[in-house]
This record gives C-alpha cells, sequence and structure tokens, in this order.
C-alpha cells in the first residue's frame, strides 16, 4: 500500500479529501457535494470519515400498536416500502390495531471454551453461578442502578472439543454490546484462573430468542375484497401464501425478506444497528432446524388473522442513539419513549409490511404497485421535471420495456 494512506484515520477532514480526490480524479463539482454532506457528529461515530451518505426518509401513517396511532419515520431507497406499510397498517387498523407485547428483553452472549470436559464446566457454572453473576456486574456496575444486570448463565456442549457457557444480561435501555462484552471479558479472567480454562475467545451473540416481540393483529375479510375478489377469496389465499412459506425455504426467504423493509426502514431510523437486527431474525427464522416464514395467517369467519414473533434487540440510549441528531426528531415524530415502545412498533410495522406485500401478491401481483414508483423513478433520474410526471408516466405504461432511452424521447416530444 502507497504510504501516503499510512494513518488515514489521523488526518485531517481536508487531507483526507485530497487524497481521495487525487486518488480517484473526483471533479471539483464532486468535491463540493462531499462537502456538502460534512456533518460534524458523524465524525464520531465511524472511523476515517468523510461524508454523509443520504437515504430518503419518508413517514408510514396510522400504525396503530396497543391502541395508540403512530407516525413511523422509515429510511429506505426501495420504492413501495413506505406505502405499503401505511396501506397494511390501514387494513389492520380496521380490525382495531395491531397489539404488541415484549415478552422479555435479555441479550445474550457466550464463552466458548476448548477442551473443557463438559460435565466438569456444567458442574462447575451450576455450583458458582451467583459469584459469576455478581464478578458479570461488577465488571459493570452502573446497570445495576437502572434494574439491569446479568441475570443468568448456562452450559452448552457444542461437540466433543467446544463448549459454550452461555450469559444472559438485561441491558435496560441500551443495546448493551460493549456491556455484555466487557462483562465476558472479566469472566473469562476469572475462569483461567480459577480452573486454567483454554478460552478460544468470548463475545456478544446476536441471536436473540429472548428479545422477541408477539405481534398480533386483524382484518375484517370485507376491507380485503377487490374488484374482482371477494374478500373471502382473498383472505383464503394470503393464508395459503404464508402456508407456502412454512413449507419452502425459498418462499420463506423473501417472505421475511419483505417483513425487514419495514423492520430495517424503522430500526435505520431509530439510530439502532440494523444489521444485528437482520442477524438475530433470520436465525430465529431458522431456529427449528429449518428456515421459516416468521408471520403466519389464519381465517376466522369474518376475519384474517396475522400474528408473529421478532427479535428486535435494540437500544434506546447509547450508540448513534445520543450523536445523530436526527434520531432524537425520529422518536418524537413515532412518540415512543423506552426501548419497549420501539421493539413494539418496529415489530407491528413488520407485521403491516407483510400483509400489504400478501395481498398484492395473491391479488394484482406485487409489480403492479412497484411499477408506478418505479416509472416515477425512472422517469426523474431522467431529467422529468414534477409537472411532467404524469405524462411521462402514463406513456411509459404503454410500452413493454420502458428504460432511460424511452423516458429522453418521451421528454423530447412533450417538450416540442
Amino acid at each position: 500500500m502507497d504510504s501516503k494512506w499510512n494513518h488515514f484515520y489521523k488526518k485531517p477532514f481536508q487531507k483526507r479529501l485530497d487524497l481521495i480526490a487525487e486518488e480517484a480524479g473526483l471533479t471539483p463539482d464532486q468535491l463540493d457535494l462531499i462537502k456538502q454532506q460534512f456533518s460534524q457528529p458523524s465524525g464520531q461515530v465511524i472511523e476515517n470519515y468523510v461524508t454523509d451518505f443520504g437515504l430518503p426518509q419518508g413517514v408510514a401513517v396510522g400504525v396503530v400498536v396497543n391502541g395508540h396511532s403512530h407516525l413511523v419515520p422509515m429510511v429506505t431507497e426501495e420504492p413501495s416500502v413506505i406505502a405499503a406499510a401505511s396501506n397494511g397498517s390501514r387494513l389492520l387498523a380496521a380490525g382495531g390495531g395491531i397489539q404488541a407485547e415484549v415478552a422479555s428483553q435479555l441479550t445474550g452472549g457466550q464463552i466458548i471454551i476448548k477442551n473443557g470436559a463438559f460435565s466438569q464446566l456444567r458442574a462447575f457454572v451450576a455450583d458458582h453461578q451467583a459469584e459469576m453473576i455478581e464478578i458479570a456486574n461488577d465488571s459493570h456496575p452502573s446497570i445495576l442502578s437502572y434494574g439491569g444486570g446479568a441475570k443468568r448463565l448456562s452450559v452448552r456442549q457444542l461437540d466433543s472439543t467446544f463448549t459454550s457457557i452461555d450469559l444472559m444480561v438485561d441491558t435496560g435501555e441500551a443495546m448493551g454490546a460493549n456491556m455484555i462484552n466487557t462483562m465476558l471479558e472479566a469472566l473469562s479472567n476469572w475462569l483461567r484462573n480459577q480452573m486454567n480454562a483454554e478460552i478460544t475467545m468470548a463475545i456478544l451473540t446476536n441471536y436473540a430468542d429472548e428479545a422477541v416481540v408477539h405481534v398480533s393483529g386483524k382484518v375484517p375479510l370485507a376491507q380485503l375484497a377487490t374488484q374482482s375478489m371477494s374478500g373471502q377469496v382473498v383472505g383464503q389465499r394470503i393464508v395459503d401464501a404464508s402456508q407456502v412459506a412454512q413449507l419452502d425455504f425459498r418462499r420463506a426467504a423473501t417472505h421475511n425478506k419483505g417483513i425487514m423493509n419495514g423492520v430495517d426502514a424503522a430500526t435505520i431510523a431509530f439510530g439502532n444497528d440494523w444489521r444485528a437486527v437482520e442477524s438475530a431474525v433470520h436465525s430465529y427464522a431458522a431456529r427449528t432446524g429449518a428456515y421459516k416464514g416468521l408471520s403466519t395467517w389464519q381465517m376466522s369467519d369474518k376475519d384474517l388473522i396475522g400474528q408473529m414473533d421478532l427479535p428486535v434487540p435494540i437500544g434506546f440510549v447509547g450508540g448513534a442513539n445520543k450523536v445523530l441528531p436526527l434520531v432524537a426528531i425520529n422518536k418524537q415524530i413515532a412518540a415512543i419513549h423506552n426501548t419497549q415502545e420501539e421493539m413494539a412498533l418496529i415489530a407491528a410495522v413488520g407485521l403491516a409490511q407483510n400483509l400489504a406485500a400478501l395481498k398484492a401478491l395473491v391479488t394484482e401481483g406485487i409489480q403492479k404497485g412497484h411499477m408506478n414508483l418505479q416509472l416515477k423513478s425512472l422517469a426523474l433520474s431522467n431529467g422529468a421535471q414534477d409537472f411532467e410526471l404524469p405524462q411521462v408516466i402514463n406513456q411509459l405504461r404503454q410500452l413493454k420495456n420502458p428504460d432511460s432511452r424511452a423516458v429522453k424521447q418521451i421528454l423530447k416530444t412533450i417538450r416540442r
């Protein structure tokens, strides 16, 4: 590597920019765009900071959770996601809204021990459980004042060589990754001294089966009717689609991706680690040994009923929550005040998103709703002005394969 990149992280902003511009051949206009997006707080969040990369933020409306209607800020680059979340929420609101319950809020970590006798380790941890909990809490005592802290330890045999000691922690209002890792390292040092354990690593786990939100809701079948299908028929087709996602991992992957369209967008808007949520969700979907759809839908005589258990390992304080100014504004917009309310709202958006996607999929097809927004994006990216959009989009709809060349030709024609 060229020596000019040595200690890049120590260089001031302008020097970093000069080096990048020289290497990539950036124009003055490109450099101005980078500078315009500069944000001092962001430089405190990541390394080698250069600029902010903007993603569009919108708001899903009418998301009724536990009797309260919320606006939900959502950050996404994908057309139709926010419209779908709002549409699904509207349908569920007709049935009384979404009910959400946070069953527990524990985050885990593990100490991996190599060449340790499983039975001996299990007996040792059982005998020293209270002492080990105290050691963990002493390494991060401030959490105790908030009612959190290490709660329990257990031992799992992974194979004949490796054993995992699992620690479960109530991290309070924080996501708690640093807290858990601090506790695990304190316990690792103690274990080395106590039993000369050969410890491979100590790290939190993103598997979060004890930070799960249960959400449910119903839609009167009459609300599902289309011009060509009765509500009963649409409801049964949604039930069928839900069942396929339980049977086929290929369909389950796309079923769950649709849920995560909403979950990720809200998680990002609230300043949380969406990769951790993704990891937790997909591992939870495969917890039985087969990857399955996260939500299920059934019918009663009058209603379509949906439910879902979703791990949402997030925090309300700490990390980007306190550094990025839009996060606090977004929480105010959403009218949420603590971690459990945030978890409930994010999971509720996932269920609404899933309903809207399934309804579109089994009726008009997923592309119709997507296509309108995709055509709008295509037109705008090729120079169409807002007042020209209706005419451009209408002509694009008539084409078999609308593309950039078609947009430019249409614009040339209507601007004569």
